[in-house]
């Protein structure tokens, strides 16, 4: 396998534990706002909410769940709070909501969220 080929691979295992990260949250009543969300800050894999509740999740596919909260560094932590803020600065409309943080690890079929994983300083 090339490195182009194992790139691509990560990038499909990727998108499909965003998937299954995003159907959870459906099935938990949120309503998703945005995927992949980009700015020059940071990126936000997927923006949910529920009533007056805003999620900001970071899902990562790893082999269990350990391996996927290590995975996420605090430098990763203040990238997406970048990112979060600037999602705010453009849907003002959402300034009401409370914020949390989650991390949502996917292992196979497996998704378990860590909600309130962090807060932002």
């Amino acid at each position: 396998m090339t490195a182009a080929d194992a790139r691509r691979a990560a990038e499909r295992a990727g998108r499909r534990a965003e998937q299954l990260a995003a159907l959870h949250l459906r099935l938990c009543g949120f309503t998703i706002l945005a995927r992949r969300f980009k700015c020059p800050a940071g990126e936000i894999d997927i923006v949910a909410r529920r009533g007056r509740l805003l999620v900001l999740a970071e899902v990562k596919a790893r082999a269990d769940a350990d391996a996927a909260l290590i995975a996420v560094t605090a430098k990763a932590r203040r990238r997406i709070e970048a990112a979060g803020r600037a999602f705010l600065s453009r849907h003002p409309r959402l300034a009401d909501c409370g914020l949390r943080y989650d991390i949502i690890a996917v292992s196979g079929l497996s998704v378990r969220r860590f909600a309130d994983a962090w807060r932002e300083r």
